[in-house]
């Protein structure tokens, strides 16, 4: 509950952010629209309640960008970013009871986050700046996959099958953009805090807790459409 609290208390310093900037007197209007592709790798773990150890599950996370500056405010350039990510998440358990048994459930969704964009630095022709991106972010589940070294050890968690398919959470992260002739190309990591469950959790059910985190490294590519 407290680490739910704090991170709402983030997303409505964001979207204040976002509605303040907009409402006040803008320095400087913009129209710039950007599309592209990214590509990265997630480092994925999940909040059990009860606790299971884990270590992170590395998988790959890819998709299409969409960025629109709206406006500059002072040195702060802001505006709005939409994504659709392929994504693979999951669990790697550390087993420590001597039995030499390994697990693994690999995670496939599909990520919608949408962003506030913030950036500081060179505005125009090629140079750097530094970006900040927070917002919320929806996920479907597609599939998965067990990896079970000694299948005749079982425990509440291994084959139990996914029953919320839908995810939710929040998303932040920060990077820089290097700005060319032939493109932007963005470099970022970026922490997922999930606020949705994959198991069930009623009064009967084992899991009060099983919410997706990971830590994501991505980079992107963009080019312009309107300047």
């Amino acid at each position: 509950m407290i680490k739910k609290t704090y991170i709402f208390i983030l997303l409505g310093i964001v979207l204040w952010l976002n509605t303040s900037t907009a409402n006040a007197q803008l320095q400087e209007q913009k129209h710039n629209f950007s599309i592209g592709l990214s590509g990265g790798v997630n480092f994925g773990n999940v909040d059990f309640s009860p606790r299971i150890k884990q270590g992170y599950l590395i998988g790959p996370q890819a998709g299409f960008t969409a960025r629109y500056i709206s406006e500059k405010y002072f040195s702060m350039i802001c505006g709005i970013q939409a994504e659709v990510n392929y994504s693979q998440r999951g669990w790697k358990e550390v087993i420590e009871d001597g039995s030499g048994d390994s697990y693994q459930r690999s995670m496939d969704y599909i990520e919608i986050p949408l962003l506030a964009h913030l950036a500081f630095g060179k505005e125009y022709g090629n140079g750097a700046r530094f970006i900040l991106n927070l917002g919320p972010q929806i996920g479907f589940h597609l599939g998965d996959k067990e990896k079970h070294a000694m299948p005749s050890i079982q425990k509440e968690q291994y084959g139990k099958a996914v029953e919320n398919g839908f995810d939710y959470g929040l998303i932040g992260g920060g990077g820089i953009e290097i700005r060319t002739g032939v493109g932007h190309f963005l470099l970022e990591g970026r922490y997922y805090f999930g606020l949705s469950d994959f198991f069930n959790t009623t009064k009967k059910d084992y899991f009060s807790r099983s919410a997706h985190t990971y830590i994501c490294g991505k980079i992107t590519y963009l080019f312009d459409i309107t300047k």
